[in-house]
């Protein structure tokens, strides 16, 4: 196959055994983020190898009965079963025919594809360092200079505070914001005034969330008139807010970008306009062969594509930076390092753009 996938596709993988690890940390949006790292070990060029992959289901009780589970003697996880002799493909045809919640359903089923995805990027991580290779080379692509923006919560009630801070300890840091209800003319006003806010997410895709957001026309249309240049992502199409997508410049629908909804190609084909935007988020699509098919489809039609992160703790935030990287590493990406997500900040922030590894190695930043 003469694509990205074909590419990957057969890359063998020996997987002698699986681990897990469970990680916590507290965020800037006010909640304790929980993850779990998968590891899966096998022999290498110059002994055992392992590789990782990240599990960002966002509910804690299921990171839980993960580790509950791999603690009993006799695991209930069905991790165990997991080892052999695969290809990515293969392996990937494993994931697909059990059950890696076995232990109880997800709350939600988009779950099963972020857990899959940690899976199949740990299988990539070890095939490739078990060929003593890295992504790019084997992509044929090159990783380039990562241009990045900072995501943020302005507070309750919203000020500016958090991005001014950011930004004098980063001059020139560009931002990702999440608009609500609550802000009003003159807040507008002042983050417009800085000139550094490249997308705007309204949140319309969600529900049964913490983050639901539900369409406010009068918000929609106050961010649309005072961010020209930004990227306006999950916009809730009701009766009253279609018409200002519709009946506008024809320009603001090339400003809007599509996450929540996307899982693949069938759900690109499914907007209800062809997108400009796209923020990819790996863990969404599950497989890697729904990736970089979407990816693909992507590139051959124009449609440019930004990262987007999940408050990753361990390795999936640099997955995250390598993938922008070698595809889109010139867009307003979500993948700031994982420092900006702290409440307290750091004296020292890296700044845009971030650096590709001099020798990589692996699906690794």
């Amino acid at each position: 196959m003469d694509s990205d996938y074909g590419r990957l596709a057969d890359l063998p993988v020996t997987i002698d055994s699986v681990s897990t690890d469970r990680l916590e940390r507290d965020t800037t949006s006010g909640f304790t983020r929980v993850t779990t790292v998968f590891s899966l070990s096998g022999p290498g060029p110059d002994g055992v190898v392992t590789g990782r992959g990240e599990d960002v289901t966002y509910e804690t009780a299921d990171h839980d009965a993960l580790a509950e589970s791999e603690s009993e003697s006799e695991s209930r996880s069905g991790l165990s079963d997991l080892t052999g002799e695969y290809t990515i493909d293969s392996f990937s045809n494993r994931l697909a025919a059990i059950d890696l919640f076995s232990a109880g359903g997800p709350d939600r089923e988009v779950f099963r594809n972020y857990r899959r995805w940690a899976l199949e990027s740990a299988a990539l991580d070890l095939a490739l360092r078990q060929a003593e290779t890295d992504l790019a080379t084997t992509l044929d692509r090159s990783a380039d200079p990562l241009r990045f923006v900072a995501s943020t919560r302005l507070g309750d009630p919203p000020t500016t505070d958090r991005v001014d801070s950011l930004r004098e300890q980063v001059p020139g840091l560009e931002f990702k914001l999440d608009p609500t209800s609550d802000w009003d003319d003159p807040l507008v006003d002042e983050l417009a005034d800085t000139g550094a806010v490249r997308i705007l997410d309204l949140k319309g895709h969600y529900e049964g969330t913490d983050v639901d957001a539900p369409a406010d026309p009068e918000l929609y249309e106050r961010v649309l008139e005072a961010f020209p240049d930004a990227v306006i992502e999950d916009p809730a199409l009701t009766e009253e807010t279609r018409p200002l997508f519709a009946d506008r410049d024809p320009d603001v629908r090339g400003r809007v970008s599509w996450d929540a909804p996307i899982h693949g190609v069938e759900d690109v084909e499914a907007l209800p306009w062809e997108p400009s935007w796209l923020n990819i988020k790996p863990s969404r699509f599950g497989s890697l062969e729904s990736l970089l098919e979407t990816l693909a489809y992507c590139e051959e039609r124009g449609v440019r594509c930004y990262g987007g992160g999940q408050f990753e703790l361990g390795v999936g935030r640099g997955q995250l930076q390598l993938l922008a990287s070698l595809y889109y590493p010139d867009s307003p990406n979500d993948v700031a390092p994982r420092a900006y997500n702290d409440p307290e900040l750091v004296d020292e922030l890296p700044a845009s753009p971030l650096e590709p590894a001099a020798e990589p190695v692996g699906f690794r930043w």
